[in-house]
């Protein structure tokens, strides 16, 4: 308990004097990606109260209540019907986060406009679930919206699970939106935040940390306590 009191006891000096290390910067913006299931929430909660901090999670509320229309179970439902619609409106909720102004010096966010394009797009199109014009179009959507220099991040914190891992978690925590997702889908997305993160194989906006998170939550708290400074300013 000593190591986790003394991380959510950090004086707001500390975050200053941190920030400054970093490169004279007032703010510091931070994207958690990973696969379905690798703990993201898990890492924004832990660090959700620390002063500071500021985290946002991925905006499910949202997602399953359009007004009135449940995208996200609609997504599972049919993808091959919806996958384009439903990759518009996350799009718009990304650049809503990255647009939030700075209410601490620390802003946390799960996932990102990237990882939208990178993955979760990209991954439609490979399974065929939007067509060649319907990535087009997002994927200029997509290269507007960055452009705009509106989506800049300062470091990607890549929580990297085995597919299996991230299956199991998912089956544990029993969302109704999640029932049906299939191992060979968190396969091609495990894949491609590799080819993203790892294999630089699309553009990374911003440099990355990644941590093995295929272990139990008491371990993974241990590594946030430990590994802290580099999770939250990019430093060792």
């Amino acid at each position: 308990t000593g190591g986790i009191k003394k991380v959510f006891t950090l004086k707001k000096t500390y975050f200053k004097d941190q920030l400054t290390l970093t490169g004279n910067k007032a703010h510091f913006t931070i994207a958690v990606e990973g696969n379905i299931g690798s703990g993201k929430s898990t890492l924004l909660q832990h660090f959700e109260n620390l002063s500071n901090c500021e985290v946002y999670e991925e905006p499910l509320d949202k997602w399953t209540n359009v007004k009135g229309h449940n995208a996200l179970g609609l997504l599972y439902e049919d993808p091959q019907r919806w996958s384009f619609s439903f990759n518009m409106y996350a799009q718009l909720t990304r650049i809503q986060a990255h647009m939030k102004p700075h209410t601490q010096a620390v802003k946390i966010m799960e996932r990102s406009l990237y990882s939208t394009r990178y993955c979760f797009v990209q991954n439609d199109y490979i399974c065929k679930t939007i067509n060649g014009f319907e990535f087009a179009v997002l994927d200029q959507y997509f290269e507007y919206l960055v452009n705009s220099g509106r989506v800049n991040l300062d470091l990607i914190v890549y929580l990297r699970a085995d597919p299996e891992t991230c299956l199991e978690r998912i089956k544990k925590r029993s969302r109704t939106e999640e029932a049906g997702v299939p191992l060979s889908f968190l396969q091609a997305l495990h894949n491609l935040h590799d080819d993203w993160l790892i294999h630089k194989k699309y553009p990374v906006p911003a440099p990355v940390l990644v941590l093995d998170a295929n272990y139990d939550l008491d371990k993974m708290k241990e590594t946030y306590n430990s590994r802290s400074q580099e999770i939250l300013f990019g430093r060792s």
